[in-house]
């Protein structure tokens, strides 16, 4: 855990993140991480999960306008949200180093890296769209 201290909370608290691939909240890991220490406080789930963005051992993502959500994945990689129910999702799609270079010859600044995010609308959500839509309308949505 680089230069951070590694308590028995913190060890628990990155080892669930690790396991999911939702991108849970801070709320959400509580409910999680209370299974295994449940007179843990959601203050000491959020405050261990700041460190240890901090100290980059997680992804904090901080998406338009909704709560901060958390990664257990470190390495470079896009995020797909859906703006329907929030959820977040690892994106199947190569990183493109070619952007910092790109943003540096456009800009007046030395890029270092960079975040994307892509937005849309999750299987669930489209499936429930399309519950109450007639023919025309699906086609409209997929096409």
């Amino acid at each position: 855990m680089g230069n951070l201290r590694n308590t028995s909370q913190r060890r628990v608290i990155l080892e669930e993140l690790v396991k999911l691939k939702t991108h849970p909240t801070a709320n959400e890991l509580y409910e999680i991480v209370r299974k295994r220490i449940p007179k843990i406080s959601l203050g000491t789930v959020y405050r261990n999960l700041e460190l240890l963005a901090e100290s980059g051992l997680i992804q904090k993502l901080d998406t338009a306008g909704t709560q901060k959500r958390f990664d257990g994945m470190v390495g470079d990689h896009y995020h797909v949200r859906c703006v329907k129910c929030g959820r977040v999702d690892d994106l199947d799609f190569p990183f493109l180093n070619s952007l910092n270079k790109s943003a540096s010859l456009a800009g007046n600044y030395k890029i270092i890296s960079h975040r994307l995010e892509f937005e849309g609308i999750c299987p669930e959500c489209r499936s429930q769209e399309l519950d109450g839509k007639s023919y025309v309308d699906h086609e409209r949505i997929t096409g």
